[in-house]
């Protein structure tokens, strides 16, 4: 599989670099009433590597897109999609802790999903998935990305502001042209809101936690560089390189 151009290694200057904000990011309703669309600055330099003419490996650990394996299939990229956050919530997870309190089984969970070989990926395109998964889960599984992305590749994350709020919605990306997203509100399935952590069996996803520029850079401070992208949506668009 190729690895990342040079052309984009000179896009990263130290260990982390912070663009302007883009207001032409705007988000734009369309449609459907349960759809949205956006555009990404992240997504623009990423695609810049999706027109490489030999094919990439390719990640999507965000909630399943069909746009997406189509988009990315069509451009001669393999692509493996796994719902992490989905799969987080599976009641079999669910154990006690040394308090008796209701936890997820991190041991099983790393055990069950990412089995993958080490170095086996281009691109990771991980959406805003740190933001709801189980707080204890978030670092184990970056490290796990970290050893299954090549040398050079990237990784591609959103992460809410201050300003999103506890009731930010959960949402599906699907990619549609080289900076534009087409975002699809998203809860947990009827039969697993009850999820390891106990949550209300009537919630959507919930924001768990909001990463600031600081934690964002300890998040991925095993990773060679990292990019950040400011938005007008209250979200930060984080590139790195492995």
């Amino acid at each position: 599989m190729a690895s990342v151009s040079n052309s984009f290694m000179k896009l990263f200057r130290g260990p982390s670099t912070e663009t302007e904000p883009d207001h032409s990011q705007s988000v734009k309703p369309l449609r459907s009433n349960s759809r949205l669309t956006r555009r990404s600055s992240g997504l623009a330099e990423l695609s810049r590597q999706l027109q490489s003419e030999e094919p990439l490996c390719i990640l999507d650990i965000g909630s399943t897109s069909a746009a997406n394996i189509r988009y990315l299939t069509e451009r001669g990229h393999k692509i493996y999609s796994e719902d992490l956050l989905d799969a987080s919530t599976d009641p079999a997870l669910a154990i006690r802790d040394e308090q008796g309190q209701n936890t997820l089984d991190h041991k099983r969970f790393l055990a069950e999903n990412l089995v993958f070989r080490n170095a086996h990926f281009d691109i990771v395109l991980c959406w805003n998935l740190a933001d709801y998964l189980d707080a204890d889960l978030v670092k184990p599984l970056v490290a796990r990305l970290w050893s299954m992305i090549r040398p050079g590749g990237m990784l591609l994350a959103f992460f809410h502001t201050q300003e999103a709020g506890p009731d930010a919605p959960c949402y599906r990306y699907h990619i549609m042209g080289t900076d534009t997203l087409e975002m699809q509100h998203i809860e947990a399935r009827s039969d697993m809101r009850k999820g390891p952590s106990g949550q209300n069996p009537h919630s959507a996803f919930r924001l768990q936690r909001v990463f600031n520029n600081r934690n964002i850079e300890n998040l991925f401070r095993d990773f060679t560089s990292i990019k950040f992208f400011l938005t007008r949506d209250n979200i930060r668009e984080v590139l790195v390189v492995r």
